[in-house]
């Protein structure tokens, strides 16, 4: 897992952005700058992760590369690697103060970012350098991996652009830290029962985690989270054991096996290729007759719970499912 192509000028378009040579002038113009005015610049430990949209994205990583490294992590709620990443990385990011700074792009809501990079599956981890796009990782990694790569990207925004990394306020990074805590809002009826779902989840009890979430729709059927950790839950549960390369062997030798379509659609999704699991199944409803077709609708709009029903990919999906059965 070693950061590719390190000298390259990035893999979206970012002509807008000033060249690297400029980059680093205007960096060290900002802190010849603030060390005129007397200051550093510091800025509060909140700083050092953002989430990031495509319409700030010029300011909050683009130009912000000018004087830091910006690491972007590519994630979505229902990816549930990107739960195991995801805090890693916040957390390195404080660890390593002021060295990197932390973008956390949710793909669900930014489809255009996505595209522009890319991606092909989540999580993945690029970084911005004096405006350039450097790929670093994909999937979850290895602690000490991801360290090597953060320290190889450090050194390249050091020696070759002149990027020493923010200061952090220490004064106001004691006071995060000696905040009071938090006043706990009243427990709803079934908060124990998702927080034992979701811990079940977190212990890879997938099984235990769909009794709990089932034991909340039973009094509660429209219970919104319950009813996307329960789709969460089953999904995990059945590609927990699969064999990836046997299943995707199996569906593509036996195309009328709605079975195996299934199992690859399953792993589709978890792979985060959420068009390929939603374009897969809708083929297997088109060219199927009765219990197979019954079964791969089913197993679709199981999928569309995972996803939720505001993402514009289930839109169209529910749109091309309702063109091949009617």
């Amino acid at each position: 897992m070693q950061p590719r192509n390190m000298s390259m000028s990035g893999v979206v378009d970012l002509a807008a952005v000033k060249a690297a040579g400029e980059a680093k002038v205007k960096a060290e113009q900002a802190r010849a700058e603030a060390a005129r005015q007397g200051g550093g610049g510091a800025v509060p430990p909140s700083a050092l992760v953002i989430d990031v949209d495509e319409a700030g994205f010029e300011s909050d990583v683009l130009q912000r590369s000018a004087e830091v490294p910006v690491v972007i992590d590519f994630w979505a709620e229902w990816c549930e690697p990107c739960k195991q990443l995801g805090p890693l990385l916040e957390r390195l990011a404080h660890e390593y103060n002021g060295r990197f700074v932390l973008a956390k792009v949710d793909v669900d809501a930014n489809q255009m970012l996505m595209q522009q990079f890319g991606i092909q599956g989540i999580p993945a981890v690029f970084a911005v350098v004096a405006g350039q796009a450097l790929p670093l990782f994909q999937g979850a990694a290895p602690e000490a991996q991801i360290r090597q790569t953060l320290d190889q990207l450090i050194q390249v925004g050091e020696e070759r652009f002149g990027l020493t990394g923010i200061v952090v306020d220490q004064d106001a990074a004691a006071a995060e830290g000696a905040g009071e805590a938090p006043v706990e809002e009243p427990a709803g009826p079934y908060d124990a029962l998702l927080e034992a779902a979701v811990q079940a989840l977190d212990a890879s009890d997938f099984a235990g985690a769909v009794r709990a979430y089932k034991n909340v729709l039973s009094e509660d059927p429209a219970n919104t989270e319950a009813k996307l950790g329960l789709a969460q839950a089953e999904l995990l549960a059945r590609v927990k054991d699969m064999d990836p390369q046997q299943v995707r062997k199996d569906a593509a030798g036996n195309p009328a096996d709605v079975m195996a379509q299934l199992a690859a659609a399953d792993l589709d999704l978890v792979g985060g290729h959420v068009e390929d699991a939603f374009g897969r199944l809708v083929e297997t409803v088109r060219r199927t007759f009765g219990d197979d077709r019954d079964t791969a609708r089913v197993r679709l709009l199981e999928l569309f719970e995972v996803i939720g029903p505001d993402d514009p990919r289930v839109g169209a999906a529910r749109t091309a499912l309702a063109r091949v059965l009617f």
